[in-house]
C-alpha cells in the first residue's frame, strides 16, 4: 500500500462505489483527490474532506493534472447502465478513457492501481454453477453494450500491465447494494420497486449481493495485497432473485412476491419500456438485455480475495437493509 503521504487519486468518487472508497481511504487517514466532472452530483462526498479536481475521462489533459504528484490511482469510475439510446459515449468513457487514464498514470509515475472491472466481464457456469476469475469468456459472450465495453476496457488495461508494466491490480466486484445510492443502480432500483410493493412478479434468475462497503474494503485490500496484473472477485451471496425479493419484503414488512413468470412472458413488457425509453429518454424497468442476462444465474465465489487479501463479506441481508434504510432515509422510499 502506498502511504508514503503523497495524494490518492479515486475517479467516480462521487458515484455509489467511487464514494464507499473514498470514505474506506480516509477512514484510513489517506489524502484523498478526486476527479470529478463539472456537472457530477456531489451530494455523495459533501462535506468529506478530499481534494477536488474537475475533468473528464474524455478530457487527457485533465487526467494528467489530476494525477500529478498522486501515489496511488482508484479507477471506479464507469458508465453504469444496461440500456442507452447512444453506445458512443459509454464505449468513450469505459473503454477510450480507461486507456487514457492508464496511460496518463504511467506517465505520472503513479505506483500502485486498482482498476474496478466487474463480474459482468466474467463467464457464467450453467446450472446454477459458481464461477471464478478463471471461467473463461470472450467478448461474443457480452450481452448489452455496458458489458461489452467493460470487457474492452480490462482488456485495455491488461495489455498495458503486459507491454508497459502498469502496476494495477483488479478487481471484480458482484452486485453491490447499500447506502448512498442516489441514482439508483439498476440493483438499487429493483429493490426500491420491491420495497414499495411494485414487483408483484418475478423470473427465475441469481446474482451475488454484495455490501457496497465490503466492496470498497475489498478495493484497499487489493492496493495493499493485491498481486499485479491478477483479478479479484469482490462478491458476498449467491441468491436467487425470488430469495433477494423475500429478503427486502422482510425488511420492510410487505409480504413478498409469490408469482414467478418465465422469461418469455416479460418480453413484450421490455419492448414496451424500451419504447417509451427512447420516446421520453428514461431507462427502461426491463429491458431485453437485461432479460437475455437474466436467463443465467450469475454466481461467483469470492475465495481468491478471501484467501489472497484477506476478504470478508458481511451477509447480504445486512446489505439489503442498509439499502431500504437509506432509501427511506433519502426520501426515496415512502
Amino acid at each position: 500500500m502506498v502511504q508514503n503521504g503523497k495524494p490518492v487519486l479515486v475517479t467516480g468518487a462521487s458515484g455509489f462505489v467511487g464514494a464507499a472508497v473514498v470514505r474506506a481511504l480516509l477512514a484510513e487517514r489517506r489524502k484523498v483527490r478526486v476527479l470529478l466532472r463539472p456537472s457530477s452530483d456531489r451530494r455523495n462526498i459533501e462535506g468529506l474532506d478530499v481534494e477536488l479536481r474537475l475533468g473528464s475521462l474524455t478530457e487527457p489533459r485533465s487526467l494528467a493534472a489530476a494525477l500529478d504528484g498522486c501515489g496511488a490511482l482508484y479507477h471506479v469510475a464507469a458508465d453504469y447502465r444496461l440500456w442507452v439510446r447512444n453506445s458512443k459515449p459509454m464505449y468513450a468513457a469505459n473503454v477510450d478513457g480507461t486507456r487514457a487514464l492508464m496511460e496518463a498514470a504511467l506517465a505520472a509515475g503513479v505506483e500502485r492501481i486498482v482498476y474496478t472491472s466487474s463480474v459482468a466481464v466474467l463467464g457464467w457456469l450453467p446450472e446454477g454453477g459458481v464461477a471464478d476469475e478463471t471461467t473463461p469468456s470472450t467478448l461474443a459472450d457480452m450481452i448489452g453494450h455496458y458489458k461489452r465495453s467493460k470487457f474492452l476496457a480490462e482488456e485495455a488495461v491488461r495489455d498495458l500491465i503486459k507491454t508497459r508494466r502498469l502496476p494495477a491490480v483488479i478487481v471484480n466486484p458482484s452486485t453491490p447494494v447499500g447506502s448512498r445510492d442516489i441514482k439508483p443502480t439498476p440493483t438499487g432500483r429493483m429493490i426500491l420497486e420491491a420495497a414499495a410493493g411494485r414487483m408483484p412478479a418475478y423470473v427465475d434468475t441469481g446474482l451475488n449481493v454484495v455490501h457496497v462497503d465490503d466492496v470498497a474494503r475489498g478495493h484497499l485490500l487489493a492496493e495493499a495485497k493485491g498481486r499485479i496484473g491478477e483479478r479479484y472477485i469482490l462478491g458476498g451471496e449467491n441468491l436467487t432473485l425470488g430469495v433477494l425479493l423475500r429478503g427486502v419484503a422482510e425488511v420492510v414488512g410487505r409480504k413478498p412476491p409469490t408469482l414467478q413468470v418465465p422469461v418469455p412472458l416479460v418480453w413484450p413488457v421490455a419492448l414496451v419500456e424500451e419504447a417509451l425509453g427512447w420516446l421520453f429518454g428514461r431507462e427502461p424497468f426491463a429491458t431485453r438485455d437485461g432479460l437475455r442476462m437474466a436467463r443465467h444465474k450469475m454466481f461467483f465465489s469470492s475465495a481468491k480475495a478471501e484467501r489472497e487479501l484477506g476478504y470478508r463479506a458481511r451477509p447480504a441481508r445486512e446489505a439489503l437493509a442498509d439499502a431500504v434504510a437509506w432509501f427511506r432515509h433519502a426520501g426515496m422510499l415512502r
